[in-house]
């Protein structure tokens, strides 16, 4: 079967264990690893959106965080930014839905 995507990696391992096969991979890093961890977000938002799970959740997050680590940003410099904004601008507990702001 092919499937072409970004795995977590002991998917391989796993998959010798479960199944008894050998999976053929490649490994990918800069920007083609940046492109297939977008895909993957977007998979994994794919998936939550039809099964808000955490676990769902938690698989976006983890990529984040690789998306984080491929790009050269230390996660803790990431969430340092996310406070920052959290801090000058809110976040998202109240619900605040804006309509327009009339002239």
């Amino acid at each position: 079967m092919q499937y072409n995507k970004l795995v977590r990696d002991k998917i391989p391992a796993i998959i010798l264990e479960k199944e008894g096969k050998e999976a053929v991979t490649s490994t990918l890093s800069g920007k083609d690893l940046g492109s297939a961890l977008m895909a993957k977000l977007e998979e994994e938002l794919a998936e939550f959106k039809a099964d808000r799970s955490e676990e769902e959740m938690a698989d976006m997050l983890e990529v984040l965080y690789a998306l984080a680590g491929n790009s050269d940003s230390a996660w803790s410099s990431v969430e340092r930014k996310r406070l920052e904004k959290r801090a000058s601008r809110g976040g998202f507990e109240d619900g605040i839905f804006l309509i327009e702001v009339p002239d």
